[in-house]
């Protein structure tokens, strides 16, 4: 599209200079000049940083042999004249297309003006021909000059918003620099206008067309100072309902939000054959949030004394009373440990309620720091998180200790729903799972990556609950384990999941599209008479969905599906071969 629009704009300049050789007026501001331009500034700038090592030569040896720089010889006099000469010279040739530059933006109506010099040059083209068969054509002398046609492609040019006049003397000052664009929100008390006025700025500025997003048709209230900064649209994510998901007892219908085809259509058929199985079950193992700052010492002692006093059980109680009055429903768990020379890192994990938790767990872990700067005031706090917690990184400690929910969910698939409804075997699947998930995984160097596909499900119920799709990162930590049962009729299918980050309060889950989503799975907002439970029972669903999605694409894999299944849902088939299954 760049490429198109420089062809334009080029080709309107040509027709400009044409006319002007037509009409016998063909003088150019360059004509005014004895010499080539390039020979004129080569001269100045030759003169310039010449007269200036000069300068600066004469002003050091007046100063080692102490004589006032005020006294100076007629040959410095020309010196100073020349420099001050070819610094108006500069600074005119060159100054001047700069200053224009930040003053003289593109306006709308300068997009409109120029528009129509274009409808009106292809408008005037009278050749029938190709446009590349054009390039090559010569203009007869006897003919007036022609354009090339230039085909207009969509949204070659942004499309300006209707605006009133005072909504365009402030998109003219958000361009121009004078109105910072982050402070629209605050001067104009209208989010949504905020935004239009943002977006019109932005195409003016960047003579790109925003036409495709949206912009209207949503609460740009609702994220004010919570969820995103400068907006000026929204994107648009299909949302499908797997399920039902029958997990303890209660059956789910699970909302995804995805742009992968097949994705939803797989997890949907795992939870058919977990449902004909009789359902799946459920067991939360932890629940806590982490957040580890990292402190420096003078030496090592000294941060070994404060490791030793953190670890004491006797200090723990009143660390704990510190930390406890950031919430009422921050609760600290414990504190853990590890040094590196000098530097101590504290992995604080504490309870959150139904949220997240990872505002709350800083409150109190900062709550402690300013209460150990007291009994320990050579204590250097280098950073809030110093990447032991750790957040949004693949991590051995979340593997091992794990993070936010920790969730192991299982189901025992019937044979004869492996063979009519996934549409293959338990030995296959349990070889598959051996050399695929074990063995292949551990081939790769994988951490906590011993699965086939949990990081989709995971990011599709993210994205559609309103949480954070870039905690995707440890909450797929997953590991899927298959073994024959009931002498080798059945299947045990289970998956462990150590770190899911979850909540139903705070951040994108009080949208109102991610909250209808939540409300679907009966988790809205914060439990009122088990605080925590909504956030546990979200972490559940989210381990069953993933077992259902690991069963149907493990399924599809040892019966040779996936590639079909992809091309039918994730893909045109047409120009492709079609690709036989082999059972």
């Amino acid at each position: 599209m760049d490429a198109r629009c420089r062809s334009t704009k080029s080709t309107t300049t040509k027709v400009k200079e044409t006319t002007n050789t037509v009409n016998g007026d063909s003088t150019k501001s360059s004509d005014a000049q004895a010499l080539p331009l390039y020979f004129t500034n080569a001269v100045f700038f030759t003169l310039f940083f010449s007269v200036v090592y000069y300068l600066l030569g004469q002003w050091r040896m007046k100063i080692r042999n102490s004589v006032p720089l005020h006294f100076v010889t007629p040959l410095e006099i020309v010196a100073l004249v020349a420099l001050v000469a070819s610094l108006v010279y500069l600074i005119g040739f060159f100054g001047i297309d700069f200053v224009q530059s930040l003053f003289l933006r593109p306006t709308a109506e300068g997009w409109t003006s120029e528009d129509d010099d274009e409808r009106s040059i292809v408008k005037d083209d009278s050749r029938k021909v190709p446009c590349g068969a054009a390039l090559d054509c010569a203009v007869s002398p006897q003919v007036p000059p022609t354009v090339l046609s230039v085909p207009k492609s969509v949204d070659l040019l942004p499309v300006p918003i209707k605006l009133n006049e005072e909504d365009e003397e402030i998109v003219k000052s958000v361009v121009v620099g004078t109105t910072p664009s982050y402070s629209l929100e605050s001067k104009l008390g209208d989010c949504a206008r905020a935004a239009a006025i943002r977006r019109e700025a932005l195409q003016r500025i960047t003579s790109k067309s925003l036409s495709g997003l949206p912009l209207d048709g949503f609460d740009y209230a609702s994220i004010l100072g919570q969820c995103c900064e400068m907006p000026v649209g929204y994107v648009q994510i299909p949302v499908g309902i797997a399920g039902p998901l029958l997990l303890d007892e209660k059956e789910f219908s699970v909302p995804m939000a995805t742009t992968e085809g097949c994705l939803v259509a797989s997890t949907n058929r795992g939870c058919k054959a977990i449902h004909l199985s009789g359902g799946a079950n459920s067991v939360l193992l932890r629940d806590g949030m982490t957040r580890a700052p990292v402190v420096r010492f003078a030496t090592a002692k000294r941060a070994a004394q404060l490791k030793i006093f953190l670890e004491e059980p006797e200090n723990f109680e009143t660390l704990a009373l510190v930390f406890n009055k950031s919430s009422r429903f921050a609760r600290l768990q414990n504190i853990k440990c590890a040094i590196s020379g000098k530097n101590l890192y504290m992995r604080f994990s504490c309870s959150t309620g139904d949220a997240m938790g990872m505002n709350m767990v800083s409150k109190g872990v900062q709550n402690v720091l300013d209460f150990l700067q007291e009994d320990f005031p050579d204590m250097d706090v280098i950073g809030i998180s110093g990447n032991f917690c750790s957040d949004k990184k693949a991590a051995a400690v979340n593997w091992i200790e794990g993070r936010g929910k920790s969730v192991v969910c299982e189901a025992i698939i019937k044979g004869d729903v492996v063979r009519k409804v996934l549409k293959t075997n338990v030995e296959a699947l349990v070889e598959l799972n051996m050399l695929k998930n074990l063995a292949g995984s551990a081939i790769a160097g994988a951490l906590g990556g011993f699965n086939a596909h949990a990081s989709n499900i995971v990011t599709a119920i993210y994205i559609a609950t309103g949480q954070d799709p870039a905690q995707n990162v440890e909450s797929s930590h997953c590991i899927t384990m298959m073994e024959a049962v009931n002498d080798g009729r059945d299947l045990h299918v289970s998956v462990t999941m150590p770190s899911i980050e979850v909540g139903t309060i705070g951040g994108g889950t009080q949208l109102a599209s991610q909250s209808a989503c939540l409300n679907l799975l009966g988790v809205k907002g914060a439990n009122r008479e088990a605080p925590g439970s909504n956030a546990r029972l979200l972490a559940t669903i989210v381990a069953g969905s993933v077992l259902a999605g690991e069963l149907s694409l493990m399924s599809a894999l040892a019966a040779g599906q996936l590639v079909k299944s992809h091309l039918k849902y994730n893909r045109s088939s047409r120009d492709i071969p079609s690709v036989s299954s082999s059972s």
